[in-house]
């Protein structure tokens, strides 16, 4: 007995819902005489007896009743298979797995995926921020689609599009000593409660692009999850942060904080889109960087 093949459901599919060969074949596109043929190698093949014929009708037998079940259960499987492998294929649908390396970008993640998700109601999108080997080594074992970061590393296999610039300034509350000031020096920070988020100092712009040159380090560095208790720690006066001004700006609407200069010239920044060489192609992903890159234009 041979492999049951799929065309051997379609044909028991269509000759039990049209009823005749006539129709069957004209829906399998196929001449009568070559449906009977097609039929009767089934039979050979599989070593059964399928059909048998009443008058001038085809009856399907026992075990042609159980492969016609077996087809209307399987066929539309396939089909749907086939569909969203179409949909894979044209960048329809899919799943957008995007890792974060940048603490405040959420605020700004949040504006770019809303309109996202309604302009791609079909790709899956999912956010993460802790990887076992960092955002790079998640891009590479395909843990994530996007990286989101402000630090790129550039390796073969992966290109980095830039899509919004920035400053970082300090964040100050309203009675602090150095909020009227138009910048700061590194040794301002020397008694200063320095408030991140739960990241390493060898990774945060403060440390390495404003203290750690002047051999200056804060009285203490306490670290906060969450963007909102960051600032609220900061308005009551119970220390300062190290964040983007548009993030400064946004969020002082709600909590009484003031962005300051780091240092006469500033600190400024780039975040960029990550992805895999290997992913170019996908239409979804691509749009989702141009997409991203052409919101982040209002900040």
């Amino acid at each position: 007995m041979d492999i049951l093949e799929r065309s051997h459901l379609t044909i028991i599919r269509e000759v039990a819902r049209e009823g005749s060969l006539t129709a069957a074949g004209l829906r399998l596109n196929l001449t009568q005489p070559a449906l009977s043929h097609a039929i009767r190698k089934i039979e050979n093949q599989l070593d059964i007896k399928i059909w048998q014929r009443k008058g001038r009708s085809l009856v399907l037998t026992q075990a042609g009743e159980w492969l016609l079940s077996l087809a209307n259960r399987m066929l539309p499987q396939f089909e749907l298979a086939e569909n969203r492998l179409r949909q894979f294929a044209n960048g329809e649908r899919g799943s957008l797995r995007i890792g974060m390396e940048c603490h405040p970008c959420y605020q700004w993640l949040l504006k770019v995926v809303s309109p996202y998700l309604e302009r791609w109601p079909k790709v899956d999108v999912d956010v993460r921020q802790k990887f076992q080997f960092g955002g790079i080594g998640a891009l590479f074992s395909n843990e994530i689609d996007i990286l989101v970061t402000p630090d790129p590393l550039y390796k073969p296999g992966l290109k980095f599009t830039p899509v919004f610039d920035y400053e970082l300034v300090l964040v100050v509350g309203p009675n602090h000593p150095l909020r009227n000031k138009k910048f700061i020096f590194p040794e301002e920070l020397a008694s200063e409660i320095l408030i991140t988020y739960p990241v390493a100092p060898e990774r945060l712009d403060i440390y390495t692009q404003f203290l750690q040159p002047a051999g200056i380090g804060p009285r203490q560095q306490k670290q906060i999850e969450t963007t909102d208790i960051m600032l609220l720690m900061v308005s009551h006066g119970r220390g300062v942060a190290a964040l983007p001004r548009w993030l400064v700006e946004e969020f002082a609407l709600r909590f009484e904080i003031y962005p300051v200069k780091l240092g006469k010239k500033g600190i400024a920044k780039k975040i960029f889109l990550g992805c895999r060489d290997s992913d170019d192609d996908i239409q979804y992903l691509r749009d989702f960087i141009e997409f991203a890159a052409s919101s982040s234009l209002e900040i």
